[in-house]
């Protein structure tokens, strides 16, 4: 007879290799894991599951040996990517959950305390070496929080120890005075850390953790941060690309969590919950919920395969007389019916039988069979769910190669005609390397700083590393101002090239356009006179007929829109679908050098101050003095 144990240790196998599974295709990981597209997450999401693994492992083992590796790797995740601050938090939340719901053990003790004492001691000065960190992790706010539930559960642990010691009604007397204590202790720090924080405007918090806390606070007071395309919050269609049919199957694995609920569990439902909010917040942290929606999918999967054929296997064929033909395997075999037969009842037993005659005796078998499905529904539940398994594989391979595989400077579309490939940012970057001199400088927004200095080999104002937020602010508003303006601040950084990505020729809608009024609010942060109001026409933000003058007569658009009309003379923009407002001008300031085959890219020159000339001074002066002994018996409006 198989062990109850064995069982045990089988599920936790079968649900670890689908998790396995999950995890390795899931879009969402597969985004930061592919070539041309590895980051330093993909390194971080595997310190991430093997920090909560070992969690999860020194709360069932109450190991010290696990706990110690668990502090480690989190010291490993700290290295490797600024979302520890989630692991550091997310832990001492289900620690005080723990405690609130009456589950403190032993093994929560250890699976919690090395990690906030060896984090202290050992963590904290090893991330001191880190430049990045330092010693963020004891003064600022996003860390507080472990400190004080350190705080506690030793208060706990305390209690839990006094307890086991004193009698009852002493007990009562001590437990006021530790309960006194320790309130008076946590009062203490928490002052203290208030006073430490007070001074600051953010409170100890960081932008990003505030703008996750409050989704509105980046796009109010950080601009540069609510600008970034990963940052916006994700539609509906996001989830189904990046974990597919795991969302219709992370109930299920909600529910098997619950049956019965343990530290564990409770501790992925708890990771769920938060990753789910955060992802909502950020499309760039539906990395964070992926893990989670593949373990509890996993779970899912794991119960389903394992109901439906435990369905199949007691399934008994039944003869034309009635009995039973087969049976089942090694559980009722006459060899192991026999000894049980002739064992003789004990004395507890027999009270039971007696009082228990009334009713026929229930076999445990029996009840384990009463809970199956029929054999036909099994099959098909079985292979509903492998079809639905292999739906998922389909759609992980297809978003691996054609959504996360291609280079992102070389954009594909299909077509009734075919593919068509957009090679206009290498085009754009081979002339700039093969068309400048090495000494040129190269402004354009951020976001094409590092193609722009790893393909042209040109030096750029701003890249995607810039921290400066001055730097970025004075782009935005040159590419905000108007042409004349705009040449000046250029000019004085030294600049000799500018290009702009458009796309509305092709219909491609992350160009610079759609980014411009975001180049408006960082730009109007740092220099007040760039106002986002002067921008928009009754709250619309337009480049038709009905746009702003700010807005027609800026550098930006100007770029962007030189000679657009002359491609199907009405100038229709296929992003924003209307025709342009301003069609026939002239640039003054700038000449245009270089424009790509599908006008994706447009790279502009800044022409030279013209010299004085002394003759045409001299004329203007002779104008002058005339034109103001005309003008003497009037009065100067200035």
């Amino acid at each position: 007879m198989v062990s109850s144990g064995a069982c045990y240790w089988r599920h936790c196998l079968s649900w670890f290799d689908t998790n396995c599974w999950h995890n390795v295709v899931v879009p969402s990981y597969i985004s930061r894991s592919v070539a041309g597209s590895y980051d330093n997450e993909a390194v971080a999401i595997f310190a991430l599951i093997f920090t909560f693994y070992l969690y999860v492992k020194t709360l069932n083992t109450g190991s010290l040996f696990y706990a110690t590796l668990n502090a480690l790797s989190y010291f490993y995740m700290v290295c490797s990517w600024g979302g520890y601050t989630f692991i550091i938090n997310l832990i001492p939340m289900h620690v005080l959950l723990c405690i609130v719901t009456g589950r403190y053990s032993s093994r929560l003790y250890i699976a919690y305390a090395p990690l906030v004492s060896l984090q202290v001691v050992l963590g904290t000065l090893l991330a001191a070496l880190v430049p990045v960190v330092g010693f963020n992790a004891v003064m600022t706010s996003e860390h507080f929080a472990s400190f004080l539930v350190f705080i506690i559960l030793h208060v706990v642990a305390l209690v839990y120890y006094i307890k086991g010691l004193l009698t009852p009604r002493l007990f009562k007397v001590a437990m006021t005075f530790v309960v006194t204590v320790g309130l008076a202790v946590c009062f203490a720090v928490a002052a203290i850390l208030i006073a430490l924080v007070a001074s600051s405007p953010t409170k100890g918090w960081s932008g990003r953790s505030l703008s996750l806390l409050d989704p509105t606070y980046a796009s109010k007071y950080i601009p540069i941060i609510a600008s970034v395309s990963e940052h916006q919050p994700p539609t509906w269609p996001s989830y189904f690309m990046d974990i597919n049919v795991l969302a219709f199957l992370i109930p299920a694995g909600i529910i098997s969590c619950f049956l019965p609920l343990s530290d564990a569990s409770s501790f992925l439902v708890l990771y769920l919950v938060t990753s789910v909010y955060f992802s909502g917040v950020m499309v760039r942290l539906m990395l964070v919920l992926a893990p989670a929606a593949c373990i509890l999918s996993g779970i899912a999967l794991s119960e389903a395969f394992g109901v439906l054929t435990r369905s199949m296997k007691f399934q008994r064929p039944i003869s034309d007389d009635g009995s039973s033909t087969a049976h089942d395997g090694s559980f009722d075999t006459p060899a192991n019916s026999e000894p049980v037969s002739k064992e003789k009842p004990s004395k507890k037993n027999r009270k039971k039988n007696k009082g228990s005659e009334g009713s026929p005796p229930v076999n445990p078998r029996t009840e384990e069979k009463l809970l199956v499905l029929p054999c036909g529904p099994s099959a098909v539940g079985i292979m509903l769910l492998i079809i639905l398994s292999g739906f998922y594989v389909v759609h992980c391979v297809w978003a691996a190669a054609e959504a996360y595989s291609a280079p992102s400077i070389v954009l594909t579309s299909r077509s009734h005609d075919g593919l068509h490939v957009f090679d206009d940012f290498r085009e754009a970057y081979g002339w700039l390397r093969h068309n400048t001199d090495v000494d040129d400088k190269v402004a354009s927004w951020w976001d094409y700083g590092y193609q722009t200095t790893a393909m042209a080999n040109r030096t750029v104002i701003v890249d995607n590393n810039t921290w400066n937020n001055t730097h970025i602010a004075t782009v935005g508003t040159a590419m905000a101002s108007p042409e004349k303006a705009a040449w000046e601040i250029l000019n004085s950084l030294d600049v000799k090239y500018v290009f702009v990505v458009f796309g509305g020729l092709i219909g491609y809608s992350s160009d610079d356009i759609n980014k411009f009024l975001w180049m408006v609010r960082i730009g109007g942060g740092v220099f007040p006179h760039i106002k986002e109001a002067d921008y928009l026409r009754d709250g619309n933000y337009r480049v038709d007929a009905h746009g702003t003058p700010t807005m027609l007569n800026s550098l930006m658009y100007k770029l962007c829109y030189y000679r657009f009309v002359e491609t199907d003379g009405k100038g229709f923009d296929r992003v924003r679908r209307y025709e342009i407002g301003k069609k026939h001008f002239k640039l003054t300031h700038f000449e245009e050098v270089f424009t790509t085959h599908h006008w994706m890219v447009r790279i502009y020159k800044l022409k030279p101050q013209k010299n004085r000339v002394r003759g045409k001074l001299k004329l203007k002066s002779s104008s002058k003095t005339s034109s103001r002994h005309k003008t003497s018996g009037k009065k100067r409006p200035w």
